[in-house]
């Protein structure tokens, strides 16, 4: 755990290979230190027709994080602004780059290897 999920425009990804953009969010995280490196999930969800930006189809990146409880608001607020300012750097002519963080409760998440 985190879980870093990407939601694009499926465009973007005639700009960047999948498989960077992926490394790049990875990176980010591990150099926050808020997270051990082989817990660190990241996905990426293209979607081709079936959205809208501002009542259009433009370009866009979301990132959804899900991250365990016990950060700090100002921590969370960093990771945001560092993977807001990678994928920027990634894709300067995208106008909409965005990410929130969620916190996971810890006393309602499960997983496989804690049954």
């Amino acid at each position: 755990m985190p879980h870093f999920v990407i939601d694009c425009s499926s465009d973007i990804l005639k700009l960047q290979n999948p498989a960077e953009v992926l490394q790049s969010i990875h990176a980010v995280a591990v150099a926050s230190n808020l997270f051990d490196e082989a817990d660190i999930k990241v996905r990426l969800n293209p979607f081709a027709e079936h959205y809208l930006v501002g009542g259009e189809q433009k370009p866009f990146i979301h990132v959804f994080a899900n991250i365990m409880e016990g950060r700090t608001k100002e921590q969370k607020a960093n990771l945001s602004k560092e993977i807001t300012r990678k994928l920027s750097q990634l894709f300067p002519e995208i106008p909409f780059i965005a990410i929130n963080i969620r916190d996971f409760e810890k006393e309602t998440y499960y997983n496989k290897s804690m049954i």
